[in-house]
């Protein structure tokens, strides 16, 4: 892709490169980034500027939408389609398979009569090659050390310190990069999955791929049993997509069933869709005891083409090598909520991950280290400024020990969150640092006055500091935290102080803080 990108906007490219070229570009975006669908953009331009002919204007889904990328997909594509069959009709010797009729199953299982004689361990973690860092298809089973509740018992919202050892693991990391977890199903919810499709969780099978070329799936040994397929690999605690319905409604034999489902899957029944599904964030799970005689008459061939596997969750890493040798720290917020079902929503690595009590036992979870894209100035003399409201801050603690252990001052920190009292993260530590010169702290504890305060007031009231430590002593600004209103709130404030107390115009202002993003003096690391 790389390669690609920096061939397709060579300069020398002559204007008609590209004058035989049919093409459509198609955008995947969320539009609570500030570039929203930016390559896609760009992309279409430069196809255009190439001499490329666009068969239909650049297609922007957006994650954001209520129905979600498909409302802007499903008219686009059908407009391709016209456009493509026109321009190169079907061959007549060629028929479509008509609408629903599945497709093969991409792997066929082969179950065994009887528990093979060599069976991996649990938990199976693939052969690990130790000249290689731990990765997604090498993961290290770290043993959790600690598992703290750090929030006040009458908080609203649980959040966990919880600490690894990765001694022995070959694991490196510095601040701003992130730790992949892989969790796994509740031992309640795996249960119910293999009693509403009939499965025996202790039969054992292999995968074997149907076509040429398919390798199986990372993570999953051969031989595998259908618990271990269905705690660790199948992502039945997420909310079904439209390929779901499409594909199990033609493997329904019930009639009613088939034709709910069908509507379900249809571009026509996507408000009903978003209405059964997406809003109220019903699970794959609950689907399936929805519709029991479809869910009954699954055949395990497509259970992986049915149902997606498990995605790893990342989170900030919150510590330093430097300041605890061996250890990996995170701080996670456990997902929990209410929709107008009856169950409450639960995040399931979040979940997963508070359910583990290392003090009855041992526990090892599966993980590996990536870069993060928050990047620290590695000179000694450059001030950071950090705003980090709630679990944001995890990622700004690894950076202030790391800092404070390289000798390193200049560190100004914006934390904020609730109440003082009950969800103020790590302030010993921060207020030890403060006295020893390493820290200045400013916190916002939005409810314990009327009016509400939050991160973006304090850097209001602070402007001329703000604006020494950037224009003056050349600082980095790093924002973390909910992509919601904050980073938008802190970007306003950001602009306000550089008009007030630099003296620039609004649109001065702006390219002002534009300037500071392309050079990563202002870097942001926020999720939805």
């Amino acid at each position: 892709m790389k390669n690609f990108w920096r061939f397709i906007f060579r300069k020398n490219l002559p204007a008609t490169s590209l004058c035989q070229l049919d093409f459509a570009v198609l955008g995947l975006g969320d539009s609570s980034y500030a570039k929203f669908n930016f390559v896609a953009k760009k992309l279409h331009r430069r196809l255009l500027q190439l001499g490329g002919s666009a068969l239909l204007p650049a297609c922007l889904g957006d994650d954001q939408h209520e129905l979600g990328p498909d409302a802007a997909i499903d008219p686009w594509l059908g407009a391709l389609w016209e456009k493509v069959l026109r321009l190169y009709p079907v061959p007549r010797d060629l028929t479509r398979i008509p609408p629903g009729v599945p497709l093969p199953s991409t792997f066929a299982l082969q179950l065994f009569q009887e528990i093979p004689s060599e069976v991996p361990p649990e938990p199976f973690a693939p052969s690990v090659d130790p000249h290689q860092p731990p990765s997604e298809s090498q993961p290290f089973l770290a043993p959790m050390v600690t598992n703290q509740r750090v929030t006040g018992p009458s908080h609203f919202q649980d959040v966990r310190l919880i600490e690894f050892d990765i001694t022995g693991s070959g694991i490196s990391f510095i601040a701003g990069d992130v730790v992949l977890i892989q969790p796994s199903n509740s031992a309640a919810h795996v249960q119910q999955f293999c009693q509403v499709l009939g499965l025996d969780p202790n039969q054992w099978f292999t995968l074997h791929p149907r076509e040429p070329g398919v390798s199986c799936p990372p993570g999953l040994p051969q031989p595998c049993s259908v618990g271990r397929l269905v705690t660790r690999y199948l992502d039945i605690a997420s909310v079904p997509r439209r390929s779901f319905f499409e594909l199990l409604a033609s493997l329904s034999p019930h009639e009613l069933e088939r034709e709910k489902l069908l509507e379900l899957s249809l571009a026509t029944g996507q408000e009903a869709l978003c209405e059964y599904c997406s809003r109220p964030r019903r699970t794959i799970l609950e689907v399936l005891c929805d519709f029991p005689h479809s869910s009954g008459a699954i055949p395990p061939d497509y259970l992986l083409d049915l149902i997606p596997r498990i995605r790893p969750r990342a989170f900030s890493i919150a510590s330093s090598l430097l300041a605890h040798p061996d250890r990996l720290q995170i701080l996670v917020a456990v997902v929990q909520y209410q929709t107008r079902l009856k169950e409450p929503r639960r995040g399931l690595c979040s979940s997963w991950l508070a359910s583990l009590d290392p003090g009855q036992g041992p526990i090892r979870v599966p993980l590996w280290v990536r870069p993060g894209s928050l990047a620290f100035p590695e000179s000694p003399d450059t001030p950071v400024v950090m705003v980090g409201p709630g679990t944001g801050v995890a990622p700004f603690r690894a950076a202030v020990q790391e800092r404070v252990a390289q000798g390193q001052t200049g560190n100004v920190l914006f934390f904020g969150c609730r109440w003082r009292d009950q969800d103020f993260y790590w302030e010993a530590e921060w207020r030890e640092l403060e006295k020893r010169g390493y820290l200045t702290l400013v916190t916002a504890f939005s409810r314990e006055q009327e009016q509400k305060v939050y991160v973006q007031h304090r850097l209001r009231e602070l402007g001329p500091l703000l604006w020494e430590l950037l224009e003056c002593r050349g600082a980095y600004f790093y924002l973390a935290g909910n992509a919601k209103h904050m980073p938008a709130d802190v970007m306003e404030a950001l602009t306000c102080i550089f008009q007030e107390h630099g003296g620039l115009s609004s649109s001065d202002a702006t390219t002002y803080l534009a300037s500071l993003q392309r050079v990563l003096r202002f870097q942001m690391e926020t999720w939805a």
